[in-house]
């Protein structure tokens, strides 16, 4: 019965997790593409790897503090006008970036527009429209969704790496969002559209209609102990994850590789986090997520021990890459999925945002703080190992969950 749901549920909205995706894809697009041009701006400017990398902070932060906001709104006017403005903003505010003057005050006031522009295009927009088309093939629907992420890893430091050396990086940094934005936005006005989107009267059915489903409330999802260890997993990952994606090229040609090697190793980060993502997806739909979950977040500390103990070997950054990008494409997934079956619909727009104002802190200060280990030491090596420890908090956080309360098998009785 639930193959034949979730069958159906493929069948009549297969473009919309598709679409997420794309758009999702813009909501890393200052992240995935940050790394090329650490280079370009030491070199123009004489700034430090951890100065750079302020600008993700100061990102992070932004969307951090805009986080339940932006959730509470997207469950008062549904997914789709949020995602559209933030598609346009996001691609616009990084494309700014290139006009940077080489002042510190400059280049932070630049990141404060990015700030604003991302905090539309984050994980909560796309998921949220997808979770009210999909139940019981839920799992998979977001892993196709934020796979925009895999997306983005894959094609960002190649894109932007080739029209930097194409056309400098003043050049690169108004293209690269130009190109994208262009490809992406015909694609969600066609097919981004969940089903609390629509006119006036249609949105009030559908919130209606989720209002109904088992779930709880938001002062009761904030009660919860497995509330903060979502958090604690959630914003421990995107600190060591974001962290090493952004520094991945400088880590590689600190070690030696040439920078479209290094460009094109990270680029395996992106192409198994897709693997990663499916994977992921078809698991959480068969087996307890957090069992699932916990899995995920031990394989980093893997990845982390090859850069750490055998860096300089083009296999182990290539092997390193490879597990360091299944885990990157089932982060997000794991806590979103978690989230859905801990706590429901009813309030996950606004639940939800809080978990991302988590991972928004771990993206504002991974970076920030791998950039100032470098500074400091000359080297990762302080950083992986923090990393290393990070994950494994976080997995035991994922472990003790336990079962939610509504599974897409369990009848909502049991809720």
């Amino acid at each position: 019965m639930a193959g034949n749901k979730a069958a159906t549920e493929w069948r009549n909205f297969w473009f919309l997790p598709v679409a997420a995706a794309l758009g999702y894809s813009i909501g890393v697009l200052h992240t995935y593409s940050l790394g090329p041009f650490m280079q370009p701006l030491q070199e123009a400017f004489g700034w430090s790897r951890g100065q750079i990398s302020l600008g993700i902070t100061i990102a992070g932060v932004g969307t951090a503090l805009f986080g339940v906001p932006v959730g509470m709104l997207i469950d008062r006017l549904g997914p789709r006008i949020v995602g559209l403005i933030g598609a346009i903003t996001m691609s616009a505010s990084v494309a700014l970036l290139g006009t940077a003057t080489g002042d510190k005050a400059n280049w932070a006031l630049l990141w404060c527009v990015v700030a604003l522009g991302s905090v539309c295009v984050h994980a909560t927009v796309w998921t949220a429209a997808v979770a009210t088309r999909f139940e019981a093939s839920r799992g998979l629907a977001f892993a196709v969704t934020l796979s925009g992420a895999s997306i983005g890893a894959t094609a960002f430091p190649l894109l932007a790496t080739w029209l930097i050396g194409s056309f400098g990086w003043r050049t690169a940094f108004a293209a690269l969002p130009a190109i994208w934005v262009a490809i992406v936005l015909p694609l969600l006005l066609i097919f981004f559209r969940g089903a609390n989107d629509g006119t006036r009267q249609q949105r009030a059915a559908a919130t209606l209609a989720v209002n109904t489903l088992p779930g709880v409330t938001f002062a009761e999802g904030l009660r919860s102990p497995a509330y903060y260890k979502l958090l604690l997993a959630g914003g421990f990952f995107a600190f060591t994850a974001i962290g090493i994606t952004v520094h991945f090229v400088p880590i590689l040609t600190d070690a030696g590789a040439e920078r479209m090697t290094a460009a094109s190793i990270a680029g395996l980060i992106g192409i198994f986090s897709i693997v990663g993502r499916l994977g992921t997806g078809f698991l959480l739909d068969r087996f307890p997520g957090h069992v699932v979950g916990a899995g995920c977040f031990v394989l980093p500390i893997i990845a982390a021990a090859l850069l750490l103990f055998d860096g300089a070997n083009p296999m182990s950054q290539s092997a390193a890459a490879a597990i360091f990008g299944l885990t990157v494409g089932a982060e997000i997934d794991v806590i979103a999925y978690l989230a859905t079956r801990q706590f429901g619909l009813k309030s996950f727009g606004s639940l939800f945002g809080g978990i991302v104002t988590a991972l928004a802190l771990g993206v504002a200060f991974g970076p920030l703080v791998a950039g100032q280990t470098f500074d400091r030491y000359g080297s990762y090596g302080s950083f992986l190992v923090l990393n290393m420890i990070l994950m494994a908090i976080s997995s035991v956080a994922l472990a003790t969950l336990g079962r939610g309360r509504f599974g897409a098998r369990e009848p909502a009785s049991q809720a």
